[in-house]
């Protein structure tokens, strides 16, 4: 079906759905590598481009020979150099597109029966270990997500399966304890694990005030399905991160509804 017909120009809808699904691709590859030197070697095959291109239309034999032969092997060495961020692109993708169809059948179907259905006391006691853990300045990293999740499935850490209190949270991030080291995840009403490992963010966007702890909350939220609570060592403020985004300083009643949202 043709939209507009200029002179021998015909644009028909499927090529203006081809243009959006290129641009849609384009935008998650530049969100995935934004301040990572991924970023700037992608730049670089751009500008290689721009030359073999000019290269060709000038004809320029020796040139087009040698460049040649490092075009031949260039998908190769780009798939090794960039094998991580291949790896979260689709891990993101495919993250993204069951997160929003979950989210899409969650508010069609359940969002009533959810609402009726949060556990109060479960949000008040992770709660309360935050404002605890953050008045002390001990360092936590809680992250709330699924069995659906890639950090999940790698089962790094020490699985608890445990109820959720306040008075257990507050001792496993005590310095003194064996297992205050890693995260913490939260599956539904229960701690599934401890002392989990989570993946650093390579973003250079984030301030260099913030350490490991908090590039770990946002690496994983970048990666994976999940959010994020963080209490800093340092200033006991607590910070929240969610889809490679991180909200610092929050007060009590943010923290609060953070968490609410998590069981929501």
């Amino acid at each position: 079906m043709v939209l507009f017909d200029i002179g021998f120009i015909n644009i028909r809808f499927l090529d203006i759905l081809d243009i959006l699904i290129v641009a849609y691709f384009l935008y998650l590859i530049y969100k995935l590598l934004k301040g990572t030197i991924a970023f700037n070697i992608i730049i670089g095959v751009l500008v290689f481009s721009v030359i073999w291109w000019l290269v060709n239309v000038l004809k320029m034999q020796l040139l087009i020979f040698l460049l040649g032969k490092f075009v031949a092997f260039g998908v190769i060495i780009l798939i090794i150099i960039f094998q991580p961020e291949v790896r979260r692109f689709f891990l993101y993708l495919g993250n993204s597109t069951l997160k929003g169809r979950f989210k899409f059948l969650n508010k069609l179907f359940f969002q009533n029966f959810n609402n009726q259905n949060v556990d109060l006391k479960v949000v008040k006691e992770i709660h309360t270990a935050l404002i605890n853990l953050s008045k002390e300045k001990i360092g936590a990293l809680i992250v709330f997500t699924d069995f659906n999740d890639s950090i999940v499935s790698e089962k790094n850490g020490i699985v608890l399966d445990a109820k959720i209190s306040h008075e257990l949270i507050e001792s496993i991030f005590k310095k003194d304890s064996p297992l205050h080291d890693g995260a913490m995840i939260i599956i539904g009403n229960r701690i599934y694990s401890v002392g989990t490992i989570l993946p650093v963010s390579p973003s250079t966007d984030i301030s260099s005030k913030y350490g490991t702890r908090h590039r770990a909350g946002i690496g994983i939220t970048e990666i994976g399905n999940s959010s994020v609570l963080i209490v800093s060592e340092e200033t006991g403020k607590i910070a929240f991160s969610n889809g490679g985004q991180l909200e610092t300083n929050l007060s009590k009643e943010q923290v609060y509804e953070r968490i609410l949202t998590q069981f929501k």
